[in-house]
C-alpha cells in the first residue's frame, strides 16, 4: 500500500489540515466580516473556504495561511457583489451586524478603527474590490505585492484601489475620541433619551447628527434616517414614554466600541451605539433587527 493510500496517513493530514485552518480561523473571520459588515454571511464564507481547503491538494500549498486568505477574500468579494443588489431592497436603513468584541479581542486586535459600525458604514460606499484591498492594507497591514496576488490585481491597481478608498472615506470620515469620552456620552445620551430631554439631547450632537435604525422590516422602526440636531432630539422626545419603560440597559462592547444592549421581559430587543467625534454625537446607530443582534445575545 502506498503512503497516501494508507488511511492513517490521509487522517494524520486531515487533521494537520484541520489544525492549520483553525488557527487562522479568527484571523480569516476578521478579514470576511470587515468586508461583509455581517456575521452570517461571514461564517458562511469561511465553511465554504474550509470545504475547498479540505478537498484541495494541499501538497501544492506552500503557505496555508496565504492560500485561506486569498479564498475567503475571493469569496468574500463575490458575495458583496450579490449582496449590494440584495441592501438596495432592504426595507429601511442597512446597518452593519454588531460584534462582540470582548468576547473575541482578537477580531479587532490589529486596526480596530477599521471595525467601528461608523466606519464599516463607509466601506459599503466602495466597490468590493476597493473594499478588500482597502481591507487588507488598513486593518492587515498586508504589502501591496500580496494584495494585488490576492485580488487577482497588478501591484500597481491594487495601490491604485487602496488610494481610491481612501479618497472615498476621507470624504465621510471625522476623527473620533477615546473609549472614555466614548462611553460618557453615550452613558449621558441613553439618560436624557429615557428622559426624552431635548436640550441635554440637542447640546449632545452635532449640526448635522443622524439617527439610524435597522429594523430590517422584522419589527417596527423607522424606515428613514432621521436628520439633523433639533429632529432627532425631538425624535427621540417623541417616543421616550412609549419606548422605555421596562427596558433594562446593559454595557457592552460593539466592535471595539462602548455600546448598550437593550432588553424587555429578559430578551434583548436591540443593540445601541453612537459614533462621536471631538464636536459631540455624529450618529446614533440602533440595530433592532433580530437576525442581526443574535450574535449579541448568546
Amino acid at each position: 500500500m502506498s503512503p497516501k493510500n494508507n488511511p492513517a496517513d490521509g487522517a494524520e493530514d486531515l487533521r494537520e489540515a484541520e489544525a492549520a485552518f483553525n488557527e487562522a480561523r479568527g484571523y480569516l473571520f476578521g478579514i470576511a466580516y470587515r468586508m461583509l459588515g455581517c456575521v452570517s454571511e461571514s461564517e458562511d464564507i469561511l465553511q465554504e473556504a474550509w470545504i475547498r481547503w479540505q478537498t484541495y491538494d494541499r501538497s501544492k500549498v506552500e503557505n496555508a495561511r496565504a492560500f485561506l486568505t486569498t479564498t475567503v477574500t475571493r469569496l468574500a468579494i463575490n458575495v458583496l457583489e450579490s449582496a449590494r443588489v440584495r441592501r438596495q431592497a432592504y426595507v429601511g436603513p442597512w446597518l452593519p451586524e454588531p460584534v462582540d468584541t470582548s468576547s473575541d479581542p482578537a477580531l479587532g486586535a490589529l486596526n480596530a478603527e477599521a471595525l467601528e459600525v461608523a466606519v464599516l458604514m463607509l466601506l459599503e460606499k466602495l466597490t468590493p474590490t476597493e473594499r478588500a484591498a482597502y481591507v487588507l492594507r488598513e486593518a492587515f497591514d498586508y504589502p501591496y505585492e500580496q494584495i494585488a496576488e490576492i485580488i487577482g490585481q497588478t501591484q500597481a491597481n491594487a495601490r491604485q484601489l487602496v488610494s481610491r478608498a481612501r479618497k472615498h472615506l476621507a470624504a465621510g470620515k471625522r476623527a473620533s475620541v477615546a473609549d472614555a469620552d466614548h462611553q460618557r456620552f453615550l452613558t449621558v445620551f441613553v439618560a436624557a433619551a429615557q428622559e426624552g430631554n431635548v436640550a441635554v439631547l440637542e447640546k449632545l450632537f452635532t449640526e448635522d447628527v443622524v439617527s439610524y435604525a435597522d429594523g430590517g422590516g422584522a419589527v417596527r422602526a423607522s424606515k428613514f434616517p432621521v436628520v439633523g440636531r433639533q429632529r432627532v432630539a425631538k425624535y427621540y422626545h417623541a417616543f421616550a414614554d412609549r419606548f422605555w419603560p421596562g427596558v433594562t440597559v446593559e454595557p457592552v462592547e460593539a466592535n471595539g466600541r462602548p455600546a448598550v444592549s437593550l432588553s424587555r421581559d429578559g430578551t434583548v430587543f436591540a443593540v445601541l451605539t453612537v459614533s462621536v467625534t471631538p464636536e459631540g454625537i455624529d450618529r446614533v446607530l440602533v440595530m433592532m433587527n433580530p437576525s442581526k443582534i443574535a450574535a449579541m445575545t448568546v
